[in-house]
């Protein structure tokens, strides 16, 4: 892509903050600057674009869309929505984006443009958002934005470090996703730590102690007299039944796969684990003894978890159709942490108004 008169790659599209607009008059596949009588309003009431002079404003091109669709200005010429879309591939992407935010009331101030207020935000994230009854010049931004289209690659783990960075700095990470039809969908993100109430029943050392067994369905069957490992095992008319990850554990393997791993630390949380078959995850998973609650979460193996976002952000709406947070564990050194995805609350769902 093509932005401000620099080539863009499509992985650049994910870190813009390390780009920034050229100060000078751009081409009409840049920014443009606007000097017109509503220059100072844009900024100073909507906090749109960037001032470099008295009366002057410069408009990123997705900005430049906006202003044109929503504060009735003229575009710089006529033919510039020709020439910006050839120029850059995702412009219609990136205003939806932008649109999806303004629409409501919100302030946004892109990355490039968040030194004139002093303040830094993640280098990988798109842009800042203040409430509509807030300003950049005298509060602070309450959640980092970026932006994917939904063939877009899901990277977990560079995700759960860009949570772990934006919520320490005690802004809301925010996701918005963009389709086919030019729809948007957020997501907020949140680093989970999913905790149960068997922490201190040794579930591991239990299953370690297990010997016997009958092969079943590429699991092990136990008798269930006497079956004391609250926290795993499914009940059938043949015994206590075990999955082939649980045998590993069971077998004492070294090394165990990821999936045990993930397995045992869940475990280690307390939880109850259950086949998560049903949601299309790997576990469904309790923080209370079965039949006290439902199941708040649903952890998917890093190996079967979505590839792309249109595949998260299916496996996050199937979660929360059945009140359930959606779990993808990341691993670091010998620990885990999950990664959330979730709808956010109704009041911060920023989709776009009704198509022209």
């Amino acid at each position: 892509m093509r932005f401000g008169g620099v080539k863009w790659s499509n992985h650049d599209r994910l870190t813009q903050a390390s780009r920034f607009f050229p100060r000078g008059m751009a081409d009409l596949s840049g920014s443009w600057i606007y000097e017109g009588p509503a220059a100072d309003r844009l900024w100073q009431k909507s906090a749109i674009g960037r001032p470099v002079g008295e009366g002057k404003l410069e408009l990123s091109p997705a900005e430049t869309m906006f202003v044109h669709y929503h504060r009735h200005l003229d575009l710089p010429t006529n033919d510039w929505k020709y020439t910006a879309l050839n120029q850059n591939s995702m412009l219609l992407q990136e205003y939806s984006i932008l649109e999806a935010l303004r629409v409501p009331g919100n302030k946004l101030i892109l990355s490039q443009n968040m030194e004139l207020f002093s303040q830094q935000i993640h280098p990988m994230s798109w842009a800042a958002r203040w409430t509509s009854n807030t300003h950049p010049r005298n509060s602070k931004p309450v959640s980092e934005i970026r932006w994917f289209h939904e063939s877009d690659k899901l990277d977990a783990i560079e995700l759960h470090q860009w949570i772990i960075d934006v919520s320490s700095s005690g802004r809301i990470p925010e996701v918005l996703v963009v389709d086919e039809e030019l729809s948007v969908v957020t997501y907020h993100l949140s680093s989970e730590n999913p905790l149960g109430s068997f922490q201190e029943h040794g579930a591991i050392e239990s299953l370690a102690n297990l010997s016997g067994g009958i092969a079943s369905a590429n699991g092990l069957l136990f008798p269930s007299d006497d079956w004391n490992i609250k926290q795993l095992g499914v009940p059938t008319s043949g015994g206590i039944h075990l999955d082939s990850i649980a045998c590993e554990i069971i077998q004492g393997l070294n090394p165990i796969s990821e999936g045990a791993m993930i397995l045992s630390d869940l475990l280690n949380r307390g939880l109850v684990i259950r086949p998560g078959f049903k949601y299309g995850t790997r576990w469904r998973c309790y923080d209370k003894p079965l039949g006290e609650d439902h199941a708040p979460f649903l952890v998917v193996l890093p190996e079967d978890a979505p590839r792309d976002w249109a595949g998260a952000c299916l496996a996050s709406r199937l979660a929360s159709g059945v009140n359930k947070i959606w779990l993808h564990p990341v691993g670091e050194g010998n620990s885990w942490n999950y990664l959330a995805i979730t709808r956010p609350p109704p009041d911060s769902r920023w989709s776009n108004p009704n198509k022209r």
